[in-house]
């Protein structure tokens, strides 16, 4: 449910609805604008049925929210929501672009790849410290170590970086290096892991899940944003079906759906949508075509090297035709890049 107060009201009135509303043990979730004030209700609100809020000073209408997604639903939020990392834009009419390797494995080879995508126009630095892989004996990332060269790439490039948070007990240890923390798509219905990042400011990328439902996804953004955390990037990134040519099937009409149904910006990560190098370019040129507001490529000088996911990396020169051509599409369809 929200209450929609009318263009104008006077504070007293705004802070009489919410004080009625708390008074029921519901909790309220204010969404101010230049005009208007909307008063989201969070929770079960079966007992504010029986407030006549319609007739409250100040009130112009109750809108009831069906959908089981309140605070990301564009009921509740009709404009766009920005989000900020470090300067760089996320959302809206922006088209950004966040490249690096599947992992950081050593200083100088990351901080290689960090300057040349900075180079070729990437605009955010990715990569994995802590490596959530199917087999207990495969690479698992540098820990703390990757961290802290992640911040000595981003304190030369300028580039914000993105990586992975798999722990709730590492929420803080992350968020004290990353400028945006990653929700990876074993771990996008880990309530737990989800509230512990809802409680911190940082960004927060939710990558969607194996094999989830549009719904679902939006529900794992239900759980940050109740937390307090409004700053938050959806990334589609491929779902498991039964294609085997494929890692996944990447779900491009998942990018105008959430459009349609969420006032949050989602992003695209062919790399692991498609688990093949080779058609990595032209599944980020659609993405651009679906309008997503950016991309996640992985990017390795040396693929056949590479510790984790080299199968689905571009070398330097494919990474140079992928954003020439993205910055083409973008510009036809009218994306600032």
């Amino acid at each position: 449910m929200m209450i929609i107060m009318r263009e104008g009201a006077a504070e007293r009135d705004i802070e009489h609805v919410i004080e009625k509303v708390k008074e029921l043990g519901i909790d309220v979730h204010i969404s101010a604008g230049p005009f208007l004030t909307v008063i989201g209700l969070v929770g079960d609100t079966t007992k504010a049925r029986d407030l006549p809020l319609a007739t409250f000073p100040g009130v112009e209408r109750v809108v009831p929210i069906l959908k089981p997604f309140k605070l990301v639903g564009r009921e509740f939020h009709p404009s766009d929501t920005l989000v900020d990392v470090r300067g760089v834009k996320v959302g809206g009419n922006n088209f950004v672009v966040i490249a690096g390797p599947c992992s950081v494995e050593n200083r100088d080879g990351y901080l290689d790849i960090a300057r040349f995508v900075k180079k070729t126009g990437a605009h955010m630095l990715r990569g994995g410290a802590f490596k959530p892989r199917s087999s207990p004996y495969s690479f698992q990332g540098m820990g703390e170590e990757g961290l802290k060269i992640m911040v000595e790439a981003r304190n030369e490039t300028g580039l914000p970086i993105v990586t992975e948070v798999m722990d709730a007990r590492d929420v803080d240890l992350v968020a004290e290096y990353a400028d945006v923390l990653q929700i990876g798509a074993r771990n996008m219905q880990n309530f737990t892991l989800l509230k512990y990042v809802g409680q911190s400011q940082k960004p927060v990328m939710i990558k969607r899940g194996l094999s989830s439902t549009i719904e679902e996804f939006l529900m794992a953004a239900e759980y940050v944003i109740s937390g307090g955390n409004e700053n938050v990037i959806l990334c589609e990134r491929g779902i498991r079906t039964f294609e085997t040519y494929t890692r996944n099937t990447l779900d491009l009409s998942c990018v105008p759906l959430v459009k349609r149904l969420s006032h949050l910006p989602i992003i695209v990560d062919p790399s692991h949508g498609v688990g093949r190098w080779d058609i990595v370019e032209p599944m980020s040129v659609a993405s651009v075509a679906v309008g997503a507001h950016g991309l996640m490529i992985e990017v390795h000088p040396n693929p056949e090297e590479a510790l984790s996911d080299g199968y689905e990396s571009l070398k330097y020169d494919n990474f140079e035709s992928l954003m020439k051509n993205v910055k083409q599409a973008a510009r036809v369809f009218g994306k600032g890049i």
